[in-house]
């Protein structure tokens, strides 16, 4: 009795004096704002929590987006028993004695239990492994949410069992709307304080809060705790919301997803020639605390993949700002970052060189057994030319153009065209150049067979000129 009273007396006080983002936790559907896309009117998702029909399900999004909410606005409107647990600190016990109870909770009384577990990408293999069977056969109901790429945390058998619903950002609109009910709400909110509030600074606050709902309260709460008095209300101006949110946190994490879908933000600007989005995307990773040099080998790779020979002078740029970052380190190392990254986004584009190899490593792929044709073989010691190693080697330098028509891949892939330059920047010469050397080695084969200026190495002489 007592602990129960003591229970009620902290949630009492959490109620009343608890953060304003915990007291403005909307309890019902007709509250919650946003994810308008699996919460909307119609939608699946909210006819099952009308009907108390809901599945075992994966919330995954960004922090403030309403997971934790909706799953406690789920558990005040469903007649099935309600368990939360945290990953952090429950544990393989812990879910045991939750689904012991469980079972006996469905055949005794055919009540339902559903299994609340924030935070579910901290739990590890055994952990997760330990579900399986309760939301398979329906003992839980389980709820699941996290901030992570589910299919890089969760096992998939466990995802197998469950609907994944993917919760958005919320855009600043529905944030202001939050935010103006916030302090209109006498109950819960701010509403019996005397307060002058800018509507710029509510703006502001709605725009700097990244789409996190709990961020944007606890800036209001807190540019309250800092307004000051202007005769006998408190005045919340912009420079006041600029205060409250001078420290805020920048959205990003160098170990999860977010590490990797701005790397890939970062190439696919470059790639599609927009220098301002690759100076926002680098913006961001510096500003979240990234490793530069990471930075630096995605501009080195992306100089060699996206930019080729349409500007080899590109690879160049990315590797000397790769060294210059290493030599300087940052903060001076962003404008060698800077630097290349606008130098490759305004290159010419070409991913000849890219799809050439790709191309060529499939080919070997198929088969590998290939042999190298005799005229190219090494002659670098003795006995070679018996061998009949190099017999018929052609060396372009004592040819007109320093070339002659001979044949360098083996046999069975005579004739296969791996490299296929563009129309783009330097690799229009390039193509230019390898057609005008085709066509002249074409009529110089049709005209006469070029005889062999060299005929392999003697076994008791060094190797001739070109013979490696």
């Amino acid at each position: 009795m007592t602990i129960d009273l003591i229970t009620m007396g902290w949630e009492k006080k959490m109620r009343e004096e608890g953060p304003l983002a915990l007291r403005m936790r909307p309890r019902d559907l007709s509250e919650f704002a946003g994810q308008e896309s699996i919460l909307g009117e119609g939608r699946p998702l909210r006819r099952l929590v009308a009907a108390d029909k809901v599945p075992s399900m994966i919330f995954c999004g960004p922090p403030g987006t309403g997971k934790t909410t909706l799953a406690l606005i789920i558990a005040s409107s469903t007649r099935a028993f309600f368990v939360q647990l945290n990953a952090v600190t429950a544990g393989v016990k812990d879910i045991r004695e939750v689904v012991g109870a469980a079972r006996d909770r469905w055949s005794l009384e055919s009540r339902r239990t559903i299994l609340f577990i924030d935070e579910i990408h901290r739990f590890n293999k055994a952990q997760q492994d330990t579900l399986l069977a309760a939301v398979e056969q329906g003992t839980v109901i389980f709820i699941g949410a996290t901030t992570e790429n589910p299919f890089f945390y969760l096992n998939g058998p466990l995802l197998s069992r469950t609907r994944l619903f993917i919760f958005e950002p919320l855009p600043p609109g529905e944030i202001l709307t939050l935010l103006q009910r916030a302090l209109d709400d006498e109950e819960r909110g701010l509403g019996k304080l005397e307060l002058e509030t800018a509507p710029e600074a509510l703006q502001y606050i709605a725009e700097r809060a990244n789409g996190d709902v709990r961020a944007a309260l606890n800036a209001l709460e807190l540019s309250v705790a800092i307004a000051e008095r202007n005769g006998g209300s408190l005045s919340i101006t912009v420079e006041t919301a600029e205060e409250a949110l001078q420290s805020r946190g920048y959205s990003y994490d160098r170990m999860g997803d977010e590490h990797y879908d701005i790397a890939s933000a970062l190439i696919k600007s470059i790639r599609g020639s927009d220098p301002d989005a690759a100076i926002y995307w680098i913006a961001r990773m510096i500003k979240g605390g990234e490793d530069p040099l990471f930075i630096a080998r995605r501009l080195v790779i992306c100089a060699a993949e996206d930019i080729g020979n349409a500007d080899p002078q590109a690879l160049q740029v990315a590797v000397a700002a790769s060294q210059a970052v290493q030599l300087i380190g940052l903060p001076e190392g962003r404008i060698a970052l800077a630097q290349a990254a606008v130098y490759l986004a305004a290159a010419p584009k070409s991913n000849a060189s890219y799809r050439a190899i790709e191309e060529a490593l499939a080919a070997v792929d198929e088969s590998d057994s290939y042999r190298v044709p005799p005229h190219l073989r090494g002659t670098g010691y003795r006995g070679a030319a018996r061998l009949g190693h190099g017999k018929g080697y052609l060396y372009p330098h004592d040819h007109p153009g320093h070339f002659v028509e001979q044949r360098y891949l083996p046999p069975e892939l005579a004739g296969k065209n791996f490299y296929r330059p563009g129309e783009e920047g330097f690799e229009r010469q390039i193509r230019e150049r390898l057609e005008r050397l085709r066509q002249s080695g074409e009529r110089a084969a049709a005209e006469e067979e070029p005889r062999p200026i060299s005929s392999g190495a003697d076994p008791g002489r060094a190797p001739e000129k070109g013979a490696e």
